[in-house]
């Protein structure tokens, strides 16, 4: 499942008067048509402004839930659906809004209600915002929430960004936009975080993917963040697609898989692999695929 239509404060929108939407592709599906989902009346279409977004899959029914990053009015909540399979629907089942929860980025769900999320500023003001990212400070957080608890587990980020769990469910991995690094904290019985290492990347890592399969680590990234920021039809963003292979190794295999200067693609901020397949998406430009060699 991917999502479409994100509306966020200094960044371009090619299509502002288009609904945001989530849509389902099936990769096994050689036209590769994405479908998309209806959402269950009652949720509030018009303010729905999707940002990260994480699936969970219930052990003991099979139920699938995704998990959505929304920014109704430019706040920030969490939405929960239920995935309906036979209907092709999504059932909302719970917003979730708190102030531990303020400029979130992206999630990882690790259970039907509970997630890790990431904090992108700590200031909520917009004005703020850009002065925290131009002075540099390292503010920004990880925090975990459960109905039971919401509590900061991570912080000592300049722009924590994607956030997603390592194969065999043992560390968090987090992305430093900013920082132009990837982040590998152990995961522990009462969901607290602590450090492990830090990987450094010749790019600035947007979202995060885990392989299934390997383990590896994937991002999109921007070469450059302010043709990001500022665009330029003219001199736009370029898109890199990086892979790290043995993260927790002393040292790990860090390669640029897609590079292009924007003639092609812009602004790539997420990578996906499956069978062979790359799925390449953007912040506000056109998604790609392709074959792995």
């Amino acid at each position: 499942m991917f999502s479409k239509g994100l509306k966020y404060p200094g960044v371009i929108s090619f299509a502002p008067e288009r609904p945001a939407e989530i849509f389902l592709l099936d990769v096994n599906n050689d036209d590769l048509q994405p479908i998309s989902l209806p959402i269950s009346k009652g949720f509030d279409m018009s303010t729905f402004n999707p940002h990260g977004l994480s699936s969970y899959i219930d052990e003991k029914d099979n139920s699938v839930y995704l998990f959505v990053v929304n920014h109704p009015h430019h706040k920030t909540t969490i939405e929960i659906f239920k995935f309906i399979e036979k209907e092709n629907v999504l059932e909302h089942l719970k917003t979730i809004e708190r102030p531990e929860l303020y400029s979130v980025n992206d999630i990882v769900a690790v259970g039907p209600e509970s997630f890790y999320v990431t904090n992108d500023h700590y200031f909520t003001d917009d004005t703020m915002k850009q002065v925290e990212m131009l002075i540099g400070s390292k503010l920004t957080n990880v925090v975990y929430y459960s109905p039971e608890e919401v509590r900061e587990v991570a912080t000592d980020f300049y722009s924590a960004n994607g956030i997603a769990m390592s194969k065999d469910k043992k560390f968090i991995y987090v992305s430093d936009l900013t920082g132009h690094t990837v982040s590998v904290l152990e995961k522990h019985a009462n969901w607290s975080l602590s450090p492990v290492k830090v990987v450094q990347l010749e790019t600035l890592p947007d979202n995060l993917f885990v392989d299934p399969v390997t383990g590896d680590i994937w991002t999109g990234g921007h070469p450059n963040a302010y043709k990001v920021f500022f665009y330029n039809k003219d001199d736009p963003p370029g898109t890199e697609v990086v892979r790290v292979q043995n993260i927790l190794s002393n040292n790990p295999i860090i390669t640029k898989v897609y590079v292009d200067n924007g003639s092609v693609i812009q602004g790539s901020s997420c990578a996906s692999v499956y069978k062979g397949q790359l799925l390449v998406g953007t912040v506000y430009h056109r998604a790609l695929h392709c074959q792995l060699e």
